[in-house]
């Protein structure tokens, strides 16, 4: 079993599962946008300066953008 981290520790290009998310910090769109145990993700950009974080999600043709500080309270596996 491998060791979950979070998303912000993800480099562009790389897929991932989320395994668990901090409900008390996520808001709950986020959930109704896909983002959800067992969801596969992939990062498609990152922005300069500790910006946005830009993810597909695989089941799906949706692209989002998060901010970091949301990314450090969603944890993925490879």
């Amino acid at each position: 079993m491998q060791k979950s981290f979070s998303l912000d520790l993800l480099e562009v290009g790389e897929q991932a599962t989320i395994c668990q998310l901090d409900s008390s910090v996520i808001p709950s769109k986020f959930y109704e946008m896909g983002l959800l145990p067992g969801t596969v993700i992939e990062v498609k950009h990152r922005a300069p300066f500790h910006g946005p974080i830009g993810l597909q999600i695989s089941n799906s043709n949706i692209l989002i953008a998060i901010r970091k500080s949301e990314a450090l309270h969603i944890f993925v596996e490879k």
